[in-house]
């Protein structure tokens, strides 16, 4: 249940989950005034961006360092930086140094991604309850707001410079929320020469199911706009309101699905949403209009919404405890790659046969959670020693 406590209790990962989120859903809902400004079509735009997860892995790589030189304020400098970097995409007049960006974009996203989901496992245990739900609605209504926000920008004719310096100043202030006086993140580095450093298969199935919900996820966010406005011929103002629907779905859900966590299995949980998330995506590729490509992305955002938190929670508590934060870093890492990986490969299958095909692919790579939650709930904590 959610209560004013709760919220006070995990203010510093709520506020790095919202920013986060206000950051992707500014770019993802000016992505077509982008796409203009460097004048390339959606597979070369798909290309551009294919080099951000190379960044994001290496910055999550040196998160555990990261988290043992700055200590307390790691979660809160990083969520500052990480809103800072999101100005130069908009700055980016020419192709050959969007990629450049987009590298500092994602390198900072990838090190807040590990270090606020580690914090959020550990405050996870020490509050004996389920908060991965509740953190990830953050980011949800975070991008609803940015989306929406870079809805209004557009129709009075901002630019994408504008748009996206608004939006890192915005989240720059909010980041300083997320520093706090014991927040450091323990657990993060292997361990010492002489013990196990054995994660098991826990950190990989469950990173798997993360990596298809953030894939299928984001991609639906990033490319969203593009199919109403070019596929469905809908305007500027309707495709920003695309992936503020999809957000503002995911995060009521994932509120609901923070109550409901408690109450049903996780296995049953990541059942239910893997399939009613298919429905979404296939509602979204046949769709004949905008407005019913938007009950598409609403039935799709309420079936998204549970997948990647559960499987964190799962993650976190089956893994050892001396082992849990560096398994749940593990599965945000294998999990990251699809939120970067998604979006490119979605535009680059868009480019070939067009964005209906793109998220008919969307609903068949959600198909495979059915095959991967049950294996990883049959497995068993591999225990350091």
């Amino acid at each position: 249940m959610m209560t004013i406590s709760t919220l006070r209790q995990t203010r510093p990962a709520l506020a790095a989950f919202f920013v986060m989120g206000i950051l992707w859903g500014s770019f993802s809902a000016d992505l077509p005034d982008i796409k203009t400004m460097l004048a390339v079509d959606e597979s070369r735009l798909g290309f551009l961006m294919f080099l951000t997860p190379l960044a994001a892995m290496l910055a999550m790589r040196a998160a555990p360092w990261m988290s043992e030189q700055l200590g307390r304020s790691v979660l809160g400098v990083t969520t500052v930086c990480m809103a800072l970097a999101f100005i130069l995409p908009g700055q980016t007049g020419v192709w050959y140094l969007f990629p450049v960006a987009m590298l500092v974009c994602g390198a900072t996203t990838g090190a807040v991604d590990v270090l606020m989901n580690a914090r959020v496992s550990a405050m996870e245990v020490a509050q004996g309850r389920p908060l991965m739900n509740l953190c990830h609605a953050a980011y949800s209504f975070g991008y609803a707001g940015g989306a929406l926000g870079t809805g209004a920008l557009r129709s009075m004719e901002a630019s994408p410079g504008v748009v996206m310096a608004v939006a890192a100043v915005v989240s720059a202030l909010l980041a300083l929320a997320a520093f706090e006086k014991d927040g450091k993140i323990d657990g993060l580095n292997a361990p010492p020469k002489g013990t196990s450093a054995n994660l098991g298969m826990i950190p990989v199935i469950g990173g798997a199911i993360v990596l298809i919900a953030f894939m299928s996820e984001n991609a639906a966010e990033s490319w969203s706009a593009l199919h109403i406005e070019k596929t469905l011929n809908g305007s500027a103002a309707l495709g920003s309101a695309g992936p503020a629907v999809l957000a503002l779905t995911m995060g009521m859900a994932r509120v609901f699905g923070h109550g409901l966590s408690a109450k049903i299995s996780a296995l049953r949980l990541l059942l239910i949403g893997a399939a009613i998330s298919v429905c979404g995506a296939m509602a979204v590729a046949l769709a004949p209009s905008a407005f019913l490509a938007y009950a598409g992305f609403i039935v799709m955002g309420i079936g998204s919404s549970v997948i990647a938190p559960t499987a964190f929670t799962l993650v976190g508590t089956m893994a050892a405890p001396e082992a849990r934060a560096r398994a749940v870093a593990r599965a945000t890492m294998l999990g990251y790659a699809g939120y970067f990986v998604g979006p490119p490969l979605v535009g680059m299958i868009a480019g070939g046969l067009g964005l209906r095909s793109a998220f008919v692919f969307t609903a068949a790579l959600l198909g495979f959670v059915w095959l991967l939650a049950p294996l990883l709930v049959r497995l068993k904590p591999t225990r350091s020693v």
